[in-house]
């Protein structure tokens, strides 16, 4: 048999070993589900004290449970460590690190790069290596399949190389890892069948592509695809504001209708380590193509400016009372990104609340999810989340919600906020004078 035939038996037994590198929202949940659909699996990461959590039993990701790694650790099926070396054993090598936004708005691949420096490093013939973070078109080509074949490989003959875009949705309870269809597209069909096969047992849907420069764009299209639709509700929400109209009862009147339109929601902005980025990938490689996304990069700048927009309308609400912005005491309810999670990557609260304080205002915020960050511009001090009761709230001038927990008792903060801001329409079912919307 060739290296093909060997590595798609192994699959299909389940036999095969499988690594995935980069243990966070991404790489964990595939970790666990790959080892709870049978196969024996090695977890790397860089960071000591993942891998000591997940040594315990530990999961750090909302969408993982910790029984479960429990029961995956204990049943040998999940082994988890900082060493690259157990690459030399597996047949698969899943690639989940990040790829973030330099200062610049281009694109830092440097954990990409590092991760095939390690992989090559243990490289061997018929392995399979599937890239999954979310980078520009052309990048699997260029910086995996070219890297590898330089030690003499031959991509679809001696290895094979693919691309799959995550699609994760952090706390969402329908669609998770196992049932959200998976787009896989490979260097060559012999690449892709292999990807198909390994991935098809452990995810419900494979939507194979006929390559990895399609499979990239895929996920630059999903992400790009709400930001702008976003930028356009932000904007009229901006409009509506301007115009003294209710944008959510607009969105939801226009909701009902059954065809032709689809619900989007305005914010204090956007987070998370997609929708703010992703559109950036895809203007930046377009510009290689001499092609200027306006579209797109007017979209991030609408996005990108609505924390500010929030802090005019704050001070436009405080002078309902006769305060100033500077002195004001203010509460923000939540800091993740979005309902009911924990993340705070690109955060538009956590953007907030650097923008209040160099107002002069006094800022503390709630956030059970979220207990503390690090303050980017006081050296890293470490900002601790406030208990949220009756008493503190009736403590501050203005009380902001920024993120709509489901946890938050919305009638008691109501009851006793003498002032509120809703950004996110939680006060929705609350009717008061009180109460202003973004």
């Amino acid at each position: 048999m060739n290296h093909k035939e060997k590595l798609l038996k192994k699959i299909l037994e389940k036999e095969a070993y499988l690594a995935v590198v980069g243990l966070g929202y991404v790489g964990l949940p595939l970790a666990v589900e790959m080892a709870k659909k049978g196969y024996r699996v090695l977890g790397i990461d860089i960071d000591e004290s993942k891998v000591s959590r997940l040594l315990q039993g530990e999961s750090y990701v909302i969408d993982v449970k910790s029984e479960d790694v429990q029961d995956m650790v204990a049943a040998e099926r999940l082994t988890v460590s900082t060493d690259f070396a157990g690459i030399s054993q597996a047949d698969t090598v899943s690639i989940c690190v990040p790829t973030p936004l330099r200062k610049t708005k281009d694109p830092d691949i440097s954990y990409i790069n590092a991760s095939v420096s390690e992989i090559k490093k243990f490289l061997h013939p018929g392995m399979l290596i599937v890239l999954e973070s979310t980078t520009y078109p052309g990048t699997t080509d260029e910086l995996v399949k070219n890297e590898l074949e330089l030690l003499g490989y031959k991509a679809g003959e001696d290895l094979f190389v693919a691309f799959s875009p995550e699609r994760v949705d952090p706390g969402n309870q329908i669609y998770q890892t196992h049932n959200t269809p998976k787009v896989m597209g490979g260097v060559t069909p012999a690449c892709t069948e292999l990807a198909v096969a390994v991935y098809g047992n452990v995810v419900s849907n494979i939507v194979p592509v006929s390559s990895t420069r399609s499979a990239e764009m895929v996920k630059l299209l999903e992400n790009t695809f709400r930001s702008v639709n976003i930028a356009l509700v932000n904007e009229m929400a901006l409009l509506c504001d301007r115009m003294k109209i209710d944008i959510w009862e607009v969105i939801d009147a226009a909701a009902t209708k059954p065809f032709g339109f689809m619900p989007f929601y305005p914010g204090p902005g956007i987070g998370g380590h997609c929708i703010p980025l992703d559109p950036m990938y895809l203007s930046w490689k377009a510009k290689t193509f001499d092609f200027y996304n306006r579209f797109i990069e007017l979209a991030s700048d609408i996005n990108g400016n609505m924390p500010r927009f929030v802090v005019s309308k704050i001070s436009e609400v405080l002078n309902t009372r006769k305060k100033c912005l500077n002195g004001a005491k203010i509460l923000l309810l939540g800091m993740s990104y979005k309902k009911d999670i924990d993340d705070l990557r690109e955060s538009p609260a956590l953007e907030l609340f650097y923008l209040l304080e160099e107002t002069g205002a006094v800022i503390d915020y709630c956030d059970e999810l979220a207990p503390s960050f690090e303050h980017e511009r006081r050296h890293g001090e470490i900002v601790k989340a406030l208990d949220l009761d009756a008493d503190m709230l009736k403590s501050y001038d203005l009380v902001v919600l920024t993120t709509d927990h489901s946890y938050f008792d919305y009638t008691m903060i109501a009851a006793n906020a003498g002032l509120i801001l809703d950004c996110r329409n939680g006060f929705k079912k609350i009717k008061a004078e009180h109460i202003y919307k973004l």
